[in-house]
């Protein structure tokens, strides 16, 4: 197995090797899809060279036992793979002040290096939010405020062919809440200055679609707080796609797991689902 020769970035490349402070893929963990040890360990083992964190989505480690968390930390932590949680500090609040700051000492003693603060689910004032950055940052851990982007699906043009001057029948406007991008940002740089890590983006609105990519939206928040801070949801291939297309391999991405090898062979020179852009071509000679 001498001929097996794994991707190794050049000099010249945009994205460098683990440990990443950009080009980050964090694949997603339980909730979604059920990852015993052993699909995990075969994951980690097989494209560990291409995950940079793993996510416990959605609170699911609040359903696991404290040894099953503590051993898929440790397995994370043995290829280099940081260890996220999801939507859960919300649940919190309710039980008083002080649950907060027990909440960070539990998720370190568990082995999680980062710790997700879903600002929508919060509905905290802003000073309350960077009072939990910074209650996070100083129990040693990572902070990782998630903003959801939403905007009135009636403003997504119609996509598909049409006679010139036809009559279009328009879109009824929602009643959902529609977030002041300009204010998400700002509520987003004031993270960064607390001491905020990475600032999650859930557009699933805005790019949960290919063909209706708020393209617009996009470029204003990687303009406003950098490519370097901000991590976006991929929900499908094609969105992943764009953002490699549009932004080069230095995007930080959150996929799932089955996502892993196609998102690094488009992160790859070819841009494109050639695994030879991953694989050394050596590979295939076997």
């Amino acid at each position: 197995m001498s001929g097996l020769q794994w991707k190794s970035f050049e000099e010249n490349e945009d994205r460098p090797d683990k440990p990443r402070r950009y080009g980050v893929t964090e694949m997603r963990g339980p909730h979604y899809t059920l990852l015993t040890q052993n699909v995990l360990q075969d994951i980690f083992e097989s494209m560990g060279q291409f995950v940079d964190g793993l996510k416990f989505s959605g609170g699911s480690h609040s359903l696991m036992s404290k040894d099953f968390i503590k051993e898929v930390t440790n397995m994370a932590h043995q290829h280099d793979i940081y260890v996220s949680t999801g939507d859960w500090a919300e649940h919190l609040l309710r039980r008083g002040p002080s649950a907060f700051r027990e909440y960070v000492e539990e998720c370190k003693n568990l082995g999680f290096d980062t710790i997700e603060l879903n600002v929508g689910s919060l509905e905290v004032p802003e000073e309350t939010l960077l009072r939990f950055v910074h209650l996070i940052k100083s129990g040693g851990l990572k902070a990782k405020p998630q903003f959801a982007v939403k905007f009135n699906k009636s403003d997504i043009p119609i996509a598909g062919d049409r006679a010139f001057g036809a009559y279009i029948v328009p879109r009824p406007r929602s009643t959902e809440f529609v977030e002041d991008v300009d204010l998400l940002i700002r509520r987003a740089e004031r993270c960064l200055e607390a001491g905020a890590d990475m600032i999650m983006i859930d557009a699933d609105d805005v790019c949960k679609y290919a063909d209706s990519l708020r393209a617009d939206i996009i470029a204003k928040v990687i303009g406003r707080l950098g490519l370097e801070k901000t991590m976006f949801e991929a929900s499908n291939p094609r969105t992943s796609e764009w953002f490699i297309k549009q932004y080069g391999p230095k995007v930080n991405l959150y996929v799932d797991h089955s996502q892993v090898m196609d998102l690094e062979c488009l992160r790859g020179h070819n841009l494109g689902k050639n695994h030879a852009s991953v694989l050394g071509s050596s590979y295939f000679l076997f």
